[in-house]
């Protein structure tokens, strides 16, 4: 075999030099090199988008979609359980003021309609879940931790009680005993 030692390498290359010289591949070798190196530059997911464009947007709309869904399931889920704490210390004013308000009602109910002198509509505010009564419970269902809501809740029932009791009284100084139930004075017509 051949042996090449440093000084015989380099006079190897001294003798050879042209063959190392030899111009390399046409300008056209390289503008063809040059296009096919861009064209894998812009990546695989880039080219894969520009074929599938609309499947690419359609699945981002689907993960939007669940994460609003996740956020708001999330959300109702605290408000209930916010709903939780506070049921228990508006559930008792509610019990107390909602029996003496039906005691009071029944009372008044017991008058005829002609001696009670209401049309239906100021009947309609006198009963307990009219709509004052329907805004205030979805704000305090929405807004469970609010101590103002929670508040204009009770002064709503303490106001009810003291109309119904105006009402009573009104009623009790025309007719000095209700001797005339409602039942009675229907039997008597």
């Amino acid at each position: 075999m051949y042996s090449l030692m440093p000084e015989d390498f380099e006079s190897f290359i001294q003798q050879h030099r042209g063959a190392f010289d030899e111009p390399g591949p046409s300008p056209r070798v390289w503008d063809a090199l040059e296009k096919e190196l861009e064209g894998s530059r812009k990546g695989r997911v880039v080219s894969m988008l520009g074929k599938n464009w609309f499947k690419a947007a359609v699945i981002a709309v689907l993960l939007v979609n669940a994460a609003v869904l996740f956020y708001f399931a999330r959300h109702k889920q605290q408000q209930q359980q916010d709903l939780a704490v506070v049921i228990p210390e508006m559930q008792d004013a509610k019990v107390y003021y909602t029996t003496r308000i039906n005691e009071k009602l029944e009372l008044i109910n017991a008058y005829p309609a002609s001696e009670l002198g209401l049309d239906s509509t100021a009947k309609q505010e006198l009963q307990l879940r009219n709509d004052t009564y329907k805004t205030l419970e979805n704000e305090l269902k929405k807004n469970p931790g609010n101590e103002r809501i929670r508040g204009a809740m009770v002064r709503y029932y303490q106001l009810k009680l003291e109309l119904l009791d105006k009402i009573l009284e009104e009623l009790h100084e025309r007719h000095a005993a209700p001797t005339h139930t409602k039942k009675q004075y229907e039997a008597e017509i």
